[in-house]
């Protein structure tokens, strides 16, 4: 039962195993049934896209699942889909900008189910564009989100792991988080990078009390939200087939890949894994890195 609170080239997915008489992807066909029975997750941005594909994922493999994100209606088709597959399920709609509705959210989340043993900090957002072209309400409203907001997450989901002396968090960055510059999302990189530092700084305070604190670095992932958000605001037509183009797999990630990363580094396969930063983008950080639509280039 689920309670609703109202506060390029893809390929097609073989079916190899179901869970509760659900399809799923092969990527996940390696986790065990039950592994996170009795266990209970928290997934920021959890209504679409990625954040949907690891609540599914969770809630597949046992997990309670609690879900949040700022817009009520992809929440409550997702608590839908996850009741279904006869995983309990809690979705709150909440601004992780705002301190108030974050404690909230835990305070409901625990309350609940009496703890959160795993939190995924997949909640962000961006729109692409050059540095000159990002106003300073855009800058603040990218770094707020990215930024202010995974912290507002970690630093209350936090102290309640480290009382328990257990917990896994991944924090859901890109790969131009690190190491590279971030062309045509200056704001956001700047952002990531810093939960990336943030990620590690914590995981060292943090391993004595036995939570663990990774991120992880998707690249390209095949969503609704891609197409809508990012797609279609580029310059160039057929955008889609060049970012593909430039990706060495020559496809966009499945947004089941990137869950089936996200259950392993919950899992006790990762327990000594910690301040990690994992990389699921079909190489393509070892590729060129720069916007095809930006004329500066050309």
């Amino acid at each position: 039962m689920c309670r609703w609170n109202a506060l390029g080239r893809q390929r097609k997915a073989e079916v190899v195993r179901t869970v509760s008489n659900e399809k799923i992807h092969p990527a996940l066909a390696a986790f065990a049934p039950g592994l996170f029975r009795g266990q209970t997750a928290l997934v920021t941005g959890g209504g679409r896209g990625i954040g949907r594909a690891i609540a599914l994922a969770f809630a597949r493999f046992g997990a309670n699942v609690v879900i949040a994100a700022r817009t009520p209606q992809p929440l409550e088709q997702t608590s839908h889909d996850i009741a279904a597959l006869g995983a309990e399920c809690l979705a709150v709609p909440t601004n992780i900008r705002e301190i108030e509705q974050v404690e909230q959210l835990v305070a409901r989340s625990v309350e609940r189910f009496g703890a959160i043993d795993f939190l995924v900090n997949n909640a962000g957002g961006q729109f692409p564009a050059r540095p000159f072209d990002i106003s300073d309400r855009g800058w603040r409203a990218v770094i707020d989100l990215n930024l202010h907001g995974t912290w507002n997450m970690l630093s209350r989901v936090g102290r309640h792991m480290t009382e328990r002396k257990f917990g896994a968090v991944v924090n859901i960055v890109h790969i131009y988080s690190f190491e590279r510059g971030a062309p045509a999302f200056a704001h956001s990189g700047a952002a990531r990078a810093g939960v990336v530092n943030l990620t590690r700084s914590l995981a060292y305070y943090w391993a004595r009390h036995g939570v663990t604190v990774n991120a992880l670095a998707p690249g390209t992932v095949s969503t609704r939200g891609l197409r809508e958000e990012e797609f279609s605001r580029a310059e160039v037509s057929d955008y889609e087939a060049l970012a593909v183009r430039d990706i060495p797999a020559h496809r966009l990630a499945d947004p089941e890949e990137i869950a089936a990363a996200v259950l392993f580094l919950c899992s006790p396969a990762a327990r000594y894994i910690n301040g990690a930063v994992l990389v699921v983008d079909g190489a393509l950080s070892l590729d060129n890195w720069t916007p095809m639509w930006d004329p500066e280039t050309s």
